[in-house]
């Protein structure tokens, strides 16, 4: 970070998702009658189950595929998972615990400034994109880590990415880009 200040940004990981397989067929009425916290979505085949500790819902598909969401962190995301599955094991299903990866990473990253959002825009005019009429922010891209930024005015980054250390690594690439767009303090 190139500020004339040392201090370390907070990047706060406000959603993780990761999915795992069962290798075998999960009977979503035996989930839904026998299983606890669960909502039953017969329309669109699935049934999604909550978790208290770790704080995870799981989308779970007949075919042995399973979405969680809400994990705030990669190593709560896979105890829940596997929390999950053991409980479809309690439930009688023959569970293996496979194919677990981190898919996505939601982070949320405030600058110690303001930014100027057109010059940002002009700047990195390629992979940086604003339209003012459409959403308040600057949707910027960084193809080679997988990550997009939504960039406020205000300083605030919405950031998202393949794991948390890519979202890490691009937050560091696009603090000087940002710092050199800085408003200047009113007083």
């Amino acid at each position: 970070m190139d500020s004339s200040s040392d201090e370390a940004l907070d990047i706060i990981i406000t959603n993780v998702v990761a999915t795992f397989r069962t290798r075998c067929h999960l009977n979503l009425r035996t989930i839904a009658l026998e299983g606890t916290n669960v909502i039953y979505k017969p329309e669109v085949g699935k049934v999604l189950m909550k978790l208290r500790k770790p704080t995870i819902t799981a989308s779970i598909w007949s075919s042995g595929k399973i979405i969680c969401t809400g994990a705030t962190s990669e190593d709560d995301a896979k105890l829940g998972a596997r929390r999950l599955a053991r409980c479809l094991q309690k439930l009688g299903f023959k569970v293996k615990f496979s194919a677990f990866r981190v898919v996505n990473v939601l982070a949320v990253c405030s600058m110690p400034f303001a930014i100027h959002l057109i010059d940002f825009t002009k700047n990195n005019r390629p992979i940086a994109s604003y339209e003012p009429e459409l959403h308040p922010a600057v949707t910027y891209r960084i193809k080679n880590l997988k990550a997009t930024f939504q960039v406020f005015s205000t300083g605030s980054l919405t950031v998202t990415g393949p794991n948390v250390q890519a979202v890490a690594t691009a937050v560091e690439q696009v603090y000087p880009l940002l710092f050199e767009v800085r408003k200047p303090l009113c007083k």
